[in-house]
């Protein structure tokens, strides 16, 4: 007779994977940043003249029709937010496939999220838009945690994810210790 092994060593294994990757905030840069770049310059690219400096650091550089110019920062790749999704998916039990559509879901959805804010911010910069300091900073403090907040509604919703992060895990411990 197979022995089945307790839901609390799973749970144990994501806190564990999840400590791990709480020090990923510089892989998850090296990985979305050219994603992000090289998207929003593609984009870009359908309507403006662009050049491109520093791709290969952390804070490459844009210049629009050689005369508005564009530093993309860390904050703007939004590693924090694909960190935070990646918390809230290992923090609920789920099965190993579910986890993985969700998390690529999530990620997906974020990066295509943050490369339109980007080409939006930028195409009002370089417009001079009279309202684009209120726009980015209504962008970067609000909408970015509403991104966040929808994408990982939207996935609970999608994939019928009934369980609370980390309550469920809490509860189930909880539950069954002796």
């Amino acid at each position: 007779m197979k022995k089945r092994i307790p839901k609390s060593y799973f749970i144990l294994i994501r806190y564990i994977i999840l400590l791990a990757l709480m020090f990923s905030l510089p892989l998850i840069y090296k990985i979305f940043t050219p994603l992000t770049v090289y998207s929003t310059i593609f984009l870009l690219k359908l309507f403006y003249n662009i050049s491109a400096f520093n791709l290969n650091t952390l804070s490459p550089i844009l210049i629009i029709n050689s005369k508005t110019i564009i530093q993309l920062i860390p904050a703007c790749i939004a590693g924090s937010a694909y960190l935070l999704l990646l918390i809230l998916n290992l923090t609920v039990p789920m099965s190993l496939r579910k986890r993985l559509h969700t998390i690529l879901l999530s990620f997906i959805l974020l990066l295509a999220l943050n490369i339109l804010r980007i080409f939006i911010l930028t195409v009002l910069y370089h417009n001079n838009f009279r309202f684009f300091d209120f726009t980015h900073k209504m962008f970067w403090y609000v909408l970015s945690t509403v991104f966040v907040v929808l994408i990982w509604f939207f996935v609970v919703k999608l994939y019928k994810i009934k369980e609370i992060p980390v309550y469920t895990d809490f509860k189930h411990l909880l539950k069954n210790v002796k």
